[in-house]
């Protein structure tokens, strides 16, 4: 006893209202193993029907047990009561005797408003006694008589039931014992407890729905399918139910065949339930009398007797003939038809006529409007109406009725309330009505940071209420490297807290880290989460939860900056202070010839591998030629500087002419010196012709360009024309002759001018002698013509270059004579607008001042006008 003492004063409410006296109220111990003891000891497990009764008793037990009316928290002590419509809220006595009240009167009020108490002394009367009001929060009807007196237990077996911490409150703590629903006969077996009771937990024999399986069930779920087919005899009472066995009647037979309609003149494919139909045609069988058809539509049976055979009247039924042929038509009275019309207020004034009266009654009578504002003469068809607005306020109070001729019974008002509720978070949404608006029925879940433990409060008390103490373990995985070491802890609100263990992380050094944990932690939930205690620290955190680990405090070796052996310093590993041991660096240089000769620095090629970073001054750059022999051997050095490895592959152009000399040929050096001796005279050939001339004459090398002499120069097969001495005659003679001529003569053909090969050769004859004279007569003649030709091409040999300069210099001075013009232009054109604008801005201004003139004078002449009149 002393324990559960212990254990109730432990959860106790810290926010619960204090009590006249100013002591606090406890909270009452976790009920739910013995209100629902009695259920699962049947049952064997739980039910979710238990699910209404257990988040009432989480609220009870947290305290957050709210009133819909007042909002306020409902003390263990207070009198309460509960809807039994289906909501099953809780309300102080007092606040629902009170809404019953208020609710009763309007809905009496509403009712005598309708039905006058002078006219109607009954009908008002009972009205009053029949008012009803409705549960805040699922509208439920009540009547008036069950407005609630006396506070009473859950189950109301016990009236005014004691406050006791060892029992729920508001219940008697005895054994339910209402009867189940589905009327099963058999009673509740929880203790008192709020909400809707659970399903029964006996075990009946009950038959499924179609009745081919029996089985053994509990009674609150008796009723169930067996998931085969129904086969029960369909209303057709040819077909089976070919459905799954299903609750409630069977449904129309679907199966579908060729009927005949009523008459038995047609045939249509239908469905068996709608297999009885008629068809469009009239019967048009004779009837009795074999003179007149039947003129019914398709239907069944027989025909019926002849409707004109017997007594019959006039149409309008005053004079009766006995023993008149169906065949005959019944001649017509004469009289006023005098039948009623369909207004029942006058009667017909034609004579006996045939067929119906007219259907609108025509006689002009005194008619009111609905309001009684306007009478006038219309026809009895008419209706009557006025145009005025009713300005009488509806049954909220609050809008005017705005019906045009409205006969006094206005109607509800149609606008939405609209009004803050209590709650604070929603708008009433009920029509516009009087009074205060009812309280929000919205129920608003308060659960754990697990979700395993809630309760519901009414909308607008949940800032107020505390979260339920949750017995489950935490859910939430811890985000720290201990996550399966640490631990286990309740659920709770907030972050975790930090784990307690060593952090034992690796460094990226190798060590580990010796501190206490101090990886991250889950973030608290925002939802509920609680102000955190504020505890005085003495001593000095290691790190900060949620930090990386700090730096690794382990004494190691350490090389100076050049890595040089003999020279390491005893440092802390996370210290990345760095030292130079003053020698040379003596490292190779970069390319690969010489070594650096600065002071001990760091070295790019070893911090890649050395945890230093990569800082510092490099080994220096060698900036001596490199004195690299080439292969294939050349005359270009090098041109880049000291380098590793092999020097780059010439690419120096070297010229080569052709063997014949009329092309140069560009080569690049690593490629002609690749070649051989063959393949560079073979390279350096043009492919054309050799263009050198022969030795022995005036005629080039016919060859293709070849390396030496040219081969057989003595053997020129070109023509020559070879002349006598006074050059009358000429023949044509091979080449190689006419040097064979000059070697026989003593001549050397190396001798002999180009412009006299081949002259002399022959002998002159008797016609030369005649002819001297007049052909040096000839040549002084021509002498001046040559003379006047060659000054000629002296003047059409101008350079390129110069005739360039000299066209240039032209068009520069074309060029400045059309700028100096386009100069001129410009400003004549830029003076010529300045002078358009300002002759626009005087005459304006002029314009301005005339009319400001013209309207003053106006405003003179007005004034004298109307000083005169």
């Amino acid at each position: 006893m002393a324990s559960a003492v212990q254990h109730s004063a432990s959860d106790s409410d810290a926010d619960s209202d204090n009590s006249a006296g100013g002591a606090e109220e406890l909270r009452h111990t976790d009920l739910t193993a013995s209100i629902f003891k009695s259920y699962i000891q049947i049952t064997g497990r739980s039910s979710p029907d238990l699910s209404k009764i257990q988040s009432f008793l989480t609220s009870s037990r947290c305290g957050a047990l709210s009133c819909l009316i007042c909002l306020e928290r409902i003390r263990p002590s207070d009198p309460t009561w509960s809807c039994t419509q289906g909501c099953y809220a809780v309300f102080h006595l007092l606040c629902i005797q009170s809404w019953a009240r208020q609710a009763s009167d309007r809905a009496a009020e509403r009712a005598v408003s309708r039905l006058s108490a002078d006219l109607f002394p009954a009908a008002a009367a009972k009205a009053v006694e029949n008012s009803i009001w409705h549960c805040p929060k699922c509208r439920g009807e009540y009547s008036k008589t069950l407005i609630p007196k006396t506070y009473f237990c859950f189950c109301e077996k016990l009236e005014n039931p004691p406050n006791d911490p060892w029992i729920l409150p508001h219940s008697c703590g005895e054994i339910c014992n209402r009867p189940l629903k589905y009327n099963c006969g058999h009673n509740c077996l929880l203790l008192c407890h709020p909400g809707p009771c659970p399903s029964c937990p006996k075990l009946v024999r009950s038959s499924c729905f179609c009745g081919s399986i029996e089985d053994v069930k509990r009674c609150g779920f008796k009723n169930f399918s067996c998931e085969g087919i129904c086969s029960k005899l369909l209303d057709c009472e040819v077909h089976c139910c070919s459905s799954t066995c299903h609750e409630g009647p069977c449904p129309p037979c679907r199966a579908r065949g060729i009927y005949p309609c009523q008459c038995g003149r047609k045939e249509e494919e239908r469905e068996c339930f709608d297999r009885s139909f008629r068809c469009e045609n009239s019967c048009e069988r004779l009837l009795g009398c074999g003179k007149h058809v039947c003129s019914r539509g398709c239907h069944s049976g027989d025909c019926g007797e002849c409707p004109l055979q017997g007594r019959r009247t006039c149409p309008c039924g005053k004079r009766a003939y006995e023993k008149m042929g169906c065949d005959v038509s019944i001649p017509l009275c004469g009289g006023t038809c005098d039948k009623m019309l369909s207004c029942g207020f006058h009667r017909c004034p034609e004579r006996c006529h045939r067929g119906p009266c007219a259907e609108t009654c025509r006689t002009v009578v005194t008619k009111s409007c609905r309001c009684g504002s306007l009478k006038k003469q219309v026809p009895c068809y008419q209706d009557l109406s006025c145009e005025r607005k009713c300005q009488r306020l509806r049954d909220c109070e609050r809008h005017a009725c705005k019906r045009r001729c409205c006969d006094g019974e206005c109607p509800p008002c149609s606008e939405i309330c609209g009004k803050k509720l209590r709650c604070n978070n929603h708008k009433c949404p009920s029509p516009c009505h009087r009074g205060s608006c009812a309280p929000c029925p919205l129920m608003v879940t308060i659960s754990c940071s697990c979700g395993e433990t809630r309760f519901e409060v009414p909308c607008g008390t949940e800032r107020e209420q505390k979260p339920p103490r949750c017995p489950k373990s935490c859910p939430i995985s811890p985000l720290c490297r201990h996550g399966s070491d640490c631990k286990p802890h309740r659920c709770h609100y907030g972050a975790c807290p930090a784990c307690r263990l060593i952090c034992d992380q690796e460094f990226p050094c190798g060590h580990k880290c010796k501190f206490r944990c101090h990886g991250p932690r889950p973030a608290p939930n925002p939802e509920f989460t609680l102000k955190p205690k504020k505890k005085k620290l003495n001593y000095r955190s290691e790190c900060t939860p949620g930090s990386p680990c700090p730096s690794c405090p382990e004494l190691v070796w350490r090389s100076c900056l050049g890595q040089h052996i003999g020279a390491e310093r005893m440092l802390v590993c996370s210290d990345r202070a760095e030292f130079s041991c003053q020698n040379l660096c003596g490292y190779l240089l970069s390319c690969g010839n010489h070594y650096c000769t600065k002071t001990c620095h760091v070295l790019k090629t070893v911090s890649s591998t050395s945890p230093l970073p990569d800082r510092g001054k490099p080994c220096e750059e060698c900036r001596l030629p490199c004195q690299k022999e080439r292969e294939p051997k050349c005359p270009h050095p090098c041109p880049r500087p000291c380098h590793p490895g092999e020097c780059d592959a010439c690419k120096a152009l070297v010229k080569r002419s052709c063997h014949c000399g009329s092309m140069v040929h560009v080569f690049e050096c690593r490629y002609f010196n690749s070649l051989s001796e063959k393949d560079q005279l073979a390279v350096r050939s043009c492919g054309g012709p050799c263009h050198r001339k022969l030795p022995y004459c005036t005629h080039l090398c016919p060859e293709i360009c070849h390396p030496g002499e040219c081969p057989s120069p003595d053997s020129c097969c070109k023509k020559v024309t070879v002349r006598c001495g006074c050059q009358t005659l000429k023949r044509e003679w091979p080449c190689q002759d006419v040097q064979a001529a000059y070697r026989n003569s003593g001549r050397d053909p190396r001798d002999v001018p180009k412009s006299q090969f081949g002259f002399a050769l022959l002998s002159c004859s008797s016609d030369c002698k005649t002819k001297v004279k007049p052909l040096d007569s000839e040549l002084q003649l021509r002498k001046p013509k040559l003379v006047e030709r060659k000054e000629l091409d002296a003047e059409m040999h101008i350079p390129k270059r110069r005739r360039r300069r000299e066209r240039v210099q032209e068009a520069k001075r074309i060029s400045r004579l059309q700028e100096i013009a386009t100069t001129i232009w410009r400003f004549l054109l830029f003076f010529s607008l300045l002078v358009v604008i300002v002759l626009l801005l005087y005459y304006g201004y002029k314009g301005l001042l005339q009319l400001s003139d013209w309207m003053n004078e106006v405003e003179v002449q007005r004034q004298r006008k109307h000083l005169r009149n």
